[in-house]
Order: structure tokens, then C-alpha cells, then sequence
């Protein structure tokens, strides 16, 4: 079934049944890899791009409930949101194995863009549904905090450091332990 999509701003035509998965259509038939396949249960967060501005987990996403939406990848994101995350991902050195990321940028834009300044709970919200096998839950915390001061590229921001924890403090404890 012949479908038109508005990608990344542009009118994009694909080929695909209405119940296939948006991100198969991304990355398969767009070719747009920065979209990354985790679970296929939106449990962990990698593939999450956003309709309308909304955070959406496009494993589980029908391509059908895309169209007449605006589809916004981490190859086509645009705006003063995300290019204070991914300074303040830099800075702070969020990165590591990296698997998790896109979809991690990707939900911290769609908060920043609704909630221009948000308190720890509210990216704690935000950021529940993506899960990162590294441990970086308090740079990624840390970095959305600094990308919303708009303080990126001061001296200040610059020398941040943020330690990484051990696996018990992570979550309180309660989702990964030091055994994990």
C-alpha cells in the first residue's frame, strides 16, 4: 500500500502495509539507521522518534498512525533543544556504548520542548521508558538540566564533572544492583 509520510519536513512516499511498524519503514525503507531497534515492545526506548512533537516508540507505532503527522528522526531534528542536548550530552560525557542514545535525545527534545525548564521528576517522567545499559542515568539527568539553562557552552558547563555510579544507586537501588 502506497503511503505519503511528512519526515523530517519533507512529503515522503513509501510502500508498506498500514500495520508496519514505523520503525522498520525508518530504517528499512527511508534507510534512516539512527532510529535503533531494542526490544520491539517499547520497553526500552531506542527507537523512539516524535509525531507532532510528542515522544513516540515507533517499534510499536502503525506506519497508518503516522500519516497526516509530522515524523521527526534524530537525523532530522531540528531547533535550539537539541543542539543544547547533544552540546551538553558532549560536555558531560553521557556517552557511552552509545546503543541508547538517539531514542534518549530524542525523548530529552520532546521534554524541553514542552516543558522548557523541568524539574528532576519531570525528566525522570520523561526519560522513564528508556532504558540504558551503561548507567548513565545521572549524566543524562544532569545533561538535560544544562542543555535547559542555556549555560552550554560556558566555562562553567564545560568543567562539569557528573561521576558515574555504582550499579546500587542506581534507580534507588531497586531496578539494577551491584550484582546486575
Amino acid at each position: 500500500m502506497t503511503t505519503t509520510l511528512q519526515v523530517n519536513g519533507k512529503a515522503t512516499t513509501i510502500n508498506a502495509e498500514p500495520d508496519t511498524p514505523l520503525l522498520w519503514v525508518l530504517r528499512g525503507e527511508l534507510q534512516m539507521t539512527g532510529t535503533k531497534f531494542g526490544c520491539g515492545k517499547a520497553l526500552c526506548g531506542a527507537c523512539t522518534v516524535m509525531l507532532d512533537g510528542e515522544a513516540v516508540r515507533s517499534c510499536v507505532t502503525p506506519v497508518s498512525a503516522a500519516q497526516g503527522h509530522a515524523v521527526s528522526t534524530i537525523e532530522g531534528v531540528k531547533g535550539v533543544e537539541i543542539e543544547s542536548l547533544r552540546q551538553a550530552w558532549t560536555q558531560l560525557d553521557v556517552v557511552q556504548c552509545g546503543y541508547c542514545q538517539s531514542g534518549q535525545l530524542m525523548s530529552a527534545c520532546a521534554l524541553l520542548k514542552k516543558i522548557p525548564k523541568p524539574s528532576d521528576a519531570d525528566i525522570d517522567e520523561a526519560m522513564s521508558g528508556n532504558i540504558c545499559r551503561c548507567g548513565t542515568y545521572p549524566r543524562v539527568r544532569a545533561a538535560i538540566h544544562l542543555a535547559a539553562s542555556g549555560e552550554t557552552s560556558s566555562p562553567k558547563a564545560r568543567s562539569t564533572h557528573v561521576p558515574l555510579l555504582a550499579g546500587s544507586q542506581l534507580l534507588g537501588g531497586g531496578l539494577i544492583t551491584s550484582s546486575s
